[in-house]
């Protein structure tokens, strides 16, 4: 029996759920992603994404990894992203759903915002709760309490992992105080970079189910009584070393005939990380310039606009 990857199809930005009003955009080996006839958005649909979980998708040798890294490279990177949300809120509670290994927590702490957060894999959890001293939970954000509001609601590369994204963003609207921000970061579907390489993109994978372009998260977020306040192209240079240079340099010292998406799969994270670090673990006047060169090259980047990443900052209005 052939099968139906149509079935239980729904547009996350328009509701649409007529089979017959998506097409399938880009056929790969394991997925296929659809884009919505209504509203362009892009996605994988539910057939395929029962495969994904990510409760425990990393071991103790990332977390291991994580632990011998430079926290000041780290503190310094997330900077940047207070810089941005300082012009809209300097101050208050800050939210992070997705908290990860908590160093934008502990940066948000130590700049003065209240913060608190959720992870749901299980190793980034425990560090950021025990070696980071951080108020996390390892909870389902759907699970979570409605009681408590906040200021700022924060995803970092975290709402193109969720399957339904519009119930996360309509529980966010429910926790988020009057005139509060959420900030999400996520790949950025109608970036130079996406249109560019179209299915051999390096942000397309199958535990990315969604792929949204300014106007379909301008919508996503207007649905739920946000207003966008600015919306800036952003490119992690840490992604950039873990995801492109270090697959680059296997393939040119193993089988040339590998592609990088190849070669990129049989990289595990602990590899991933302990190669990050060994740019890191350099004397501190070195560790300075490394990120005064670093934020050089992120605020070019985002002036021109390129990146394969965006940033949302929206408002709540309603």
């Amino acid at each position: 029996m052939t099968p139906n990857i149509f079935e239980d199809v729904n547009c996350c930005v328009c509701n649409n759920s007529n089979p017959s009003d998506f097409k399938k955009l880009y056929v790969k080996e394991d997925y296929t992603v659809l884009e919505c006839g209504k509203c362009s958005f892009t996605f994988i649909p539910p057939y395929f994404r029962i495969q994904i979980k990510y409760d425990n998708y990393k071991d103790e040798k990332v977390t291991e990894a994580v632990r011998n890294g430079n926290n000041y490279v780290k503190f310094e990177r997330h900077k940047l992203r207070y810089n941005l949300i300082k012009k809209y809120k300097p101050n208050g509670s800050l939210f992070d759903l997705g908290a990860g290994w908590g160093h934008f927590m502990l940066t948000g702490k130590t700049l003065g915002y209240d913060v608190y957060g959720i992870e749901i894999s299980e190793q980034p959890y425990l560090y950021s709760k025990n070696d980071l001293q951080l108020p996390v939970e390892h909870i389902d954000f759907f699970k979570m309490s409605e009681e408590r509001k906040f200021d700022i609601i924060t995803m970092w590369d975290v709402l193109e992992h969720i399957d339904k994204a519009d119930d996360v963003i309509k529980k966010c609207a429910r926790i988020t105080n009057p005139n509060g921000f959420i900030v999400i970061q996520v790949p950025q579907i109608d970036s130079y970079f996406a249109k560019k390489h179209k299915d051999k993109w390096k942000m397309m994978s199958i535990d990315h189910v969604n792929y949204f372009g300014k106007k379909t998260i301008t919508q996503l977020l207007k649905n739920n009584g946000y207003e966008v306040k600015t919306i800036k192209s952003s490119f992690e240079i840490k992604l950039f070393i873990m995801y492109t240079i270090l697959p680059f340099i296997k393939r040119l010292k193993g089988n040339k005939q590998q592609t990088q998406q190849e070669v990129n799969k049989n990289i595990k994270a602990s590899e991933r990380q302990q190669y990050f670090n060994s740019f890191t673990q350099k004397p501190m006047w070195k560790l300075k310039l490394y990120m005064k060169i670093h934020n050089l090259i992120y605020k070019t980047l985002e002036f021109l606009n390129i990146g394969e990443e965006m940033i949302v900052v929206a408002q709540k209005v309603k």
